[in-house]
């Protein structure tokens, strides 16, 4: 496998970003080659056992796909205005019915084959597919992908080369809000599986297709509830689960041209709580020493300096495993030393890593519990003391992390019983790590090089974002989620369409996109 020179040893900080909708990350320096002689006895071992991890000789398979009448169908399904408003009074139920029946009118052999449920609690609006296998003996499989998508704030429909809702095809590409986020998803898995119905082809093992109503604002209502009531059926394991995450790119992992496919295996949690400051409030031209603005803004900069500790996740370990031996050799004692190393044990160079990747925020969210002060609320009129100022801050947790330890960190860094929080979220704690050695892991890697050739880098990540697949990756029978977005995109600048203007995929893509999990579902036959 060809190496290739670094740029910037923090790969993640620009895979990460990517997934989670964000600019990629710049500016920042080039990382100095480890201190520690690699010629030492313990290194020189461990970079002896530092070899590629990448697939080797995988055959191209072509799936025949009518991609034109698929796209237009992905189209079509653009001009249902699936929204999901953070203002959750503020939902279009005929939307979500329009296109379900849509769904139904287009898939009519997924239809009769399958099952059909439509969950949600309180609102029912969560698709869950069953089709069932021929051996019931098998551990099942589950393929997920939303049909909610973000808005269009009306002050950028100008900047849009296509409108947003009409479901253009132009130029070769389909264009609009939710064709990459996460239409093309639900819609790829659709086509392979009328495909495959048509042919008269049965899975052996039992596959749930689940497509939630409400992932952009967390997914507790779809994806939360569905993951409940298949744990409460009795599932005891799951053989393989798939969501989105980031889409095949080349560039995304800096001081890598080639072609990469990121697979996320882990994700973290998440926590919101509501700090709130009530006092006497009055007129401004009487303040008091501390005004409750002030109590609670000193109390915000007391938390934000009381960070939570750095530690290696297993995943961080997984990720330069299988990506480090390709990339500048001059760093890979150190990534071999995180690679390898051990959790509560922390080598000279493991601290270096450390070191290095503290110095980027989104790579230095991967070492530890985030702290956000995301809102910050007081005050009606400019002479009025406020009696009450609340605050808001999101929590994203490692392992272990619970809301219960979270609180008791924020009481100590705070230090004022004047303070009340409370748990405002539909909390979720850090997942299960999938294990990137199973034959799960190498069955989506295998297909991915099967779809898009064997010139990329596969390698595992962990997502510091997260998807509505953590409501299964937090449950004990669904440990081996896979995330990664089936679908190839040009570059990084597509990525600017992620929940922003233009969003856009390659015609021709989407067309190998169904083709990819076409050969997935026959290639979860070998598991």
């Amino acid at each position: 496998m060809k190496r290739f020179n670094q740029t910037h040893v923090l790969g993640l900080c620009s895979a990460l970003a990517l997934t989670l909708g964000l600019a990629a990350c710049g500016g920042e320096k080039k990382a100095e080659a480890p201190k520690a002689a690699a010629s030492q006895p313990a290194a020189q071992e461990l970079l002896e056992k530092f070899t590629s991890k990448q697939m080797q000789g995988v055959e191209q398979v072509t799936i025949e796909v009518d991609v034109d009448a698929a796209a237009a169908r992905l189209a079509k399904a653009i001009t249902f205005k699936t929204i999901s408003n953070q203002d959750r009074n503020d939902f279009d139920t005929k939307a979500f019915s329009d296109y379900h029946a849509y769904l139904e009118e287009t898939y009519p052999n997924v239809h009769k084959t399958m099952k059909k449920e439509v969950l949600g609690d309180p609102r029912p609006y969560s698709l869950l597919f069953t089709w069932e296998g021929k051996d019931p003996s098998l551990q099942p499989a589950l393929f997920y992908a939303h049909q909610d998508v973000v808005p269009v704030p009306e002050d950028s429909l100008s900047q849009w080369d296509q409108e947003p809702w009409a479901g253009a095809i132009a130029d070769g590409y389909i264009w609009g809000r939710g064709v990459l986020d996460d239409k093309n998803q639900i819609h790829a898995i659709l086509e392979a599986a009328e495909m495959k119905i048509k042919e008269g082809w049965q899975p052996s093992r039992t596959i749930y297709l689940v497509f939630g109503q409400d992932e952009e604002v967390g997914g507790a209502e779809g994806a939360g509830h569905i993951a409940e009531v298949l744990e409460k059926r009795g599932i005891e394991r799951f053989a393989f689960v798939m969501d989105e995450s980031a889409p095949l790119t080349p560039g995304i992992f800096p001081g890598i041209p080639q072609n990469t496919a990121l697979i996320g295996i882990a994700q973290k949690g998440f926590v919101s709580l509501e700090l709130t400051m009530e006092g006497v409030g009055g007129h401004s031209s009487q303040p008091p020493k501390e005004s409750n603005i002030g109590i609670l803004a000193k109390a915000i900069t007391k938390l934000e300096e009381a960070q939570f500790p750095y530690r290696l996740h297993p995943a961080v370990r997984h990720q330069y495993r299988y990506m480090g031996p390709e990339l500048d050799e001059s760093m890979q004692p150190m990534f071999a030393a995180v690679a390898f190393g051990k959790d509560g044990e922390m080598t000279d160079l493991e601290k270096q890593f450390i070191k290095t990747m503290e110095q980027n925020q989104v790579t230095r969210a991967m070492l530890h519990t985030t702290i956000a002060t995301t809102m910050f609320n007081a005050g009606i009129k400019d002479n009025v003391l406020p009696p009450k100022a609340t605050a808001v801050v999101n929590f994203r947790p490692m392992p272990g992390d619970t809301p219960e330890v979270i609180m008791e960190h924020l009481k100590k860094a705070i230090g004022d019983d004047r303070i009340t929080m409370r748990d405002i979220s539909a909390s979720t704690p850090a997942t299960n790590i999938a294990n990137p050695e199973s034959n799960a892991y190498k069955a989506l890697e295998k297909t991915i090089r099967q779809t898009w050739g064997n010139d990329l880098i596969v390698s595992p990540f962990f997502v510091i974002g997260g998807s509505d697949s953590k409501h299964f990756q937090a449950r004990d029978f669904a440990p081996d989620v896979f995330t990664i977005t089936g679908i190839q995109l040009e570059n990084v600048k597509e990525f600017e369409g992620f929940h922003g203007v233009n969003e856009r995929i390659l015609v021709e893509e989407y067309g190998k996109s169904i083709g990819f999990f076409y050969q997935m579902f026959n290639n979860l036959e070998d598991l």
